[in-house]
């Protein structure tokens, strides 16, 4: 009888040992943070000042996912430096998935072009998705008396030097772009960084400054009012929403064709499962017929992604990006 009862306690402790294994094996800790996850607002980084494309598709999408998560998404725009402030911030923020950075091609531009960054654009982050493609729109103050990119090229052919672009700071695409004009049509137009797209927009409305690219939804009200004259866009066809203004290619420079993009990273270490996660709240955001509404008015193509994909994407556009930076000569400066 002693060891019949002995063997069942065995029996019952082993039974109880290998369940509670089980569950250890369950219970990790990115499952663990997974389970109660989200349990408190998360900040999404915007590295851009307010009023700017980012700005308004990171709030557009925080507010879907506010509601889809049951926490606030809070945009929190950390400007500067060629977008290096706020990407550092994610970088060196806690990776709990309770922060989430917007990147652009400037995070796959800088380091070609800076010689040493405050972190490592690859290893310090966890790619989500891939939000929106972006193209861009060159735009012309009325004073300049230029109202195509022909006219624009044979101006500054006359003034070498005399007119002034701005862009949103040394290295963003905004610069890039512009300097591969330059660099393609053999003109020289002189550099006026700004620290995002509003403070630039302002200027250039204001004739301060004489042309610049941008997106098309900042663009479209000034070029619709008659306070800009729409010159080239930068992708490959025409936009639908400037159905009369050429392509660069079609225009002046067929090797030209240039997009900007939006997308979404969280600091490396990030749960796994968070990351999928949070990728696939942003696809569900962009999913929303009201979102891709507003995307359409905004000039801009959602194109989510999953972690993988986006990972695979960013690799191939640093690559290419940093043969831009070195066939136009762009330095830090």
């Amino acid at each position: 009888m002693f060891f019949k009862l002995t063997f069942v306690a065995l029996s019952r402790r082993g039974l109880l040992g290998l369940l509670f294994s089980a569950l250890v094996g369950v219970c990790t800790p990115q499952a663990l943070a997974q389970a109660g996850y989200p349990n408190k607002p998360i900040r999404f980084i915007v590295p851009y000042p307010a009023g700017g494309g980012t700005d308004i598709v990171a709030r557009l999408l925080a507010q879907k996912m506010t509601q889809s998560m049951g926490q606030p998404v809070v945009v929190e725009n950390k400007p500067g430096a060629s977008t290096l402030i706020g990407t550092e911030m994610l970088a060196k923020s806690a990776p709990d998935g309770y922060t989430l950075g917007l990147i652009t091609d400037s995070h796959a531009i800088n380091p070609s072009f800076f010689s040493k960054l405050p972190y490592d654009s690859v290893k310090d982050f966890s790619p989500v998705s891939q939000l929106v493609f972006v193209p861009l729109v060159m735009v012309a103050h009325p004073s300049l008396n230029v109202k195509t990119l022909p006219e624009l090229i044979a101006a500054a052919k006359a003034k070498p030097g005399k007119i002034n672009y701005a862009s949103i700071g040394n290295g963003t695409p905004h610069n890039l772009s512009m300097e591969w004009v330059k660099s393609l049509a053999g003109i020289d137009m002189t550099h006026v960084p700004y620290k995002g797209v509003a403070p630039a927009l302002t200027d250039l409305v204001a004739g301060q400054v004489d042309v610049m690219f941008t997106g098309s939804s900042s663009a479209l009200p000034y070029v619709k009012a008659g306070r800009l004259n729409a010159l080239a866009v930068s992708s490959a066809k025409r936009l639908d929403s400037f159905p009369d203004t050429p392509s660069v290619a079609e225009a002046a420079l067929p090797e030209f064709d240039f997009m900007t993009w939006y997308g979404s990273a969280v600091p490396a270490g990030t749960p796994k499962e968070i990351t999928q996660r949070l990728s696939r709240e942003i696809g569900l955001a962009l999913s929303q017929p009201d979102v891709k509404e507003r995307l359409v008015s905004l000039g801009v193509v959602g194109a989510p992604s999953s972690p993988d994909e986006f990972a695979a994407f960013m690799r191939k556009e640093t690559a290419a990006l940093a043969r831009l930076v070195k066939l136009t000569g762009v330095k830090a400066e």
